[in-house]
Formats: structure tokens, C-alpha cells, sequence
């Protein structure tokens, strides 16, 4: 009996060191709280300002694919894949700025702890700033490599609506992650910190 418990130990710990958890940063730690946040995304709501009528002038949401880089290298920076066909991408050639925002609730750790999607204990992001078309071909490769990885079907999309890539040029970081309020990051901040920190045993705030 004791060395079967002690064969199944055994087999956990060694588990654990092959497939590390991913620690969902302390709220305290809100750049890195932000940059976690990003890099779990696949998705984000994106608000312009509608060129369209009969709403010409008011906030317009829609809902995009993104990401910041393939799994374990996350850079920080969204990005998209867009087609000039798309209204909100009609919106950004009049006014190219754009609000992008994120939620830990498309993971399973909101769900897993009961948190609402609307709680601030569900981490939520909103970054703030301006969509800038790539032309570079060594940042339209980054892009391409970060989009792909995470979104293989983008590769199949019809070639004739003039795709292209694009990010968010981030001027303001916005963070709610507990009570008290929502928090301010800069570009700078969001950028230096870190998003993964990995541990080897199950605990509240994991993933």
C-alpha cells in the first residue's frame, strides 16, 4: 500500500516538473497582470468611432482574433489581421483610433473560481491607443508568425479581400483586477514587465 501511494507521488512530481503551471500574477503586480491578461487572449472587443450612418460619431464595438506572439512567446503588442472589406476597419482609415479590450474570462480561470465576467476579481484590460498598418516585411512576418500560430483557419480566408497586418500602437493601459478601482499602466510599464512566472503545484491562482 505504502509504495503504491508512493509510486503515484512519485509519478505527480515528476508530471509537474514536465507540464509547469502558469501562475496568474498577483493583482498588486498590474503590468504584469496586464501583459498576462494580453498574452491568454485569442480575441478582443475593439471600439472605434462609427464613420457610418445612422451612428456616425458614436462608439462602435466588434469583435476581432489577436495575438501577441505564438504560445510561450508573448510580445506585448496585438496584433490583427484585417481586411479594408470590414466596417470597424472603414472607421480606423477616418480615425485610426481604436480601444482594444480583454478579459481573463475567456480562460477557464474565472469560470473555475465563480468570478462573473463583469467582476474585477476577472481580470479585464483595455488598451488604448491607435491601429497602424504593417508594411515592414520583418514586422509583417513577426505579425504573420503570431497571428498564424494561434489562429491556423487565417490562413485559409479568401485571398481576394486584401488582407493585411496590423497592431495596436499602445499610448495608455488600463487595468481592473480587484476592487478599488481601475489602474493606469505606460507603455513603458506594460512593456518591462513579465507575464509568465510557471510553478509546479495546483493552486488558486493557476491556470
Amino acid at each position: 500500500m505504502f509504495r503504491a501511494l508512493l509510486s503515484v507521488i512519485l509519478a505527480l512530481s515528476a508530471a509537474a516538473r514536465v507540464f509547469p503551471l502558469v501562475l496568474v500574477p498577483p493583482h498588486e503586480q498590474v503590468a504584469r497582470m496586464a501583459r498576462f491578461v494580453v498574452s491568454k487572449s485569442d480575441w478582443a472587443s475593439v471600439a472605434t468611432i462609427s464613420s457610418r450612418e445612422p451612428v456616425r460619431g458614436q462608439p462602435f464595438s466588434n469583435s476581432f482574433s489577436i495575438s501577441d506572439g505564438p504560445p510561450g512567446a508573448s510580445s506585448g503588442t496585438p496584433y490583427l489581421y484585417l481586411t479594408h472589406l470590414d466596417i470597424s476597419v472603414q472607421d480606423l482609415q477616418v480615425n485610426p483610433q481604436v480601444s482594444l479590450s480583454v478579459s481573463l474570462a475567456q480562460s477557464s480561470y474565472c469560470r473555475n473560481h465563480g468570478f462573473d465576467p463583469q467582476s474585477p476579481l476577472c481580470a479585464h484590460v483595455i488598451l488604448s491607443g491607435s491601429l497602424l498598418q504593417l508594411n515592414d516585411s520583418e514586422e509583417v512576418c513577426v505579425a504573420k508568425r503570431a497571428l498564424f500560430s494561434r489562429h491556423p483557419q487565417m490562413q485559409d480566408w479568401p485571398s481576394d479581400h486584401g488582407w493585411f497586418f496590423a497592431q495596436i500602437n499602445i499610448t495608455q493601459v488600463w487595468v481592473l483586477d480587484y476592487f478599488g478601482g481601475v489602474k493606469t499602466v505606460t507603455p513603458e510599464e506594460y512593456y518591462r514587465a513579465q507575464p509568465y512566472h510557471t510553478h509546479t503545484h495546483r493552486g488558486s491562482d493557476t491556470l
